[in-house]
């Protein structure tokens, strides 16, 4: 599923248009965005949990060259499934 068929089925579900479920939408990801930014957690009950996770520097290797070179550290987004969510999927 893309963006567009996401805002055509939060629009369906809600019975709102397409330009509102965009919005929405928008708005949504702005702010979990904004939340990664400032090293919050968010929690959605039932759905999951989005961190940023500190990722160690580490050893890597050129796949062309097999030449050894160091990755460095970075911030990055989890994902941890709430139990509503992994109860769906099974």
């Amino acid at each position: 599923m893309n963006k567009a068929e996401l805002i055509a089925n939060v629009a369906q579900k809600a019975g709102i248009s397409k330009k509102t479920a965009e919005d929405a939408l928008n708005a949504f990801t702005d702010s979990v965005a904004e939340a990664m930014a400032d090293r919050d957690t968010l929690t959605l009950i039932g759905f999951g949990t989005f961190k940023v996770s500190e990722r160690a520097e580490r050893k890597g290797r050129n796949p062309r060259t097999g030449e050894e070179l160091t990755i460095p550290a970075k911030k990055v987004v989890k994902f941890q499934p709430g139990k509503g969510l992994s109860e769906r999927i099974q």
